[in-house]
């Protein structure tokens, strides 16, 4: 698939700060542009994407706000071990909208979610955790897990051990974490 054009780019990046201007998040005036935004190379951002704005990332830990557009999905993955680091924990706290998180565990009897058109073989966990502004979730390293936001979209800060994005795992075979 071809990259995001320099267009798109900028454009998403506009529509992510107006996301986060909405939930009271102020950017510097070098962040907009810093914003890393990640179609997985799947080509299909609206549907299956993710925007970040990178805070801190060190070796000691990691912060970070998570964009979505309206009911734009982030596919199944889990943070495995990393060398003498067991993986990522994570904790997710939503800021504005609604996101779906889905986890291992008893699955919901009716997910609220549905994968993005031909891709639910790539998608195997649905305890589903429905998270509203103010509401958190920690997710704990290996464990897979996917989000999907609500019609509005959706702002998640992440906080979390060092976050070593190119080291995650896509239950997707297609999937590449390469953001620009």
């Amino acid at each position: 698939m071809a990259p995001l054009r320099p267009a798109d780019l900028k454009a998403i990046r506009a529509a992510a700060a107006k996301q986060l201007q909405r939930a009271g998040i102020a950017l510097a005036d070098h962040e907009q542009d810093g914003m890393d935004v990640a179609d997985f190379k799947l080509g299909r951002f609206p549907e299956v994407g993710l925007i970040e704005l990178v805070y801190v990332n060190t070796e000691r830990y990691a912060a970070k706000e998570l964009v979505l557009l309206p009911h734009q999905t982030c596919p199944e993955h889990w943070h495995p071990p990393v060398g003498d680091d067991p993986g990522k924990q994570e904790s997710f706290r939503c800021r504005a909208g609604e996101v779906f998180l889905y986890v291992e565990g008893q699955a919901a009897a009716r997910p609220a979610c549905r994968p993005p058109a031909g891709d639910a073989a790539h998608y195997t966990v649905w305890h589903e955790l429905h998270l509203r502004p103010g509401d958190q979730h920690t997710i704990k390293p290996g464990v897979r897990h996917w989000f999907q936001a609500g019609p509005e979209g959706a702002v998640v800060s992440e906080f979390s051990s060092p976050s070593r994005d190119e080291s995650d795992c896509f239950t997707d075979p297609r999937i590449t974490w390469a953001p620009q």
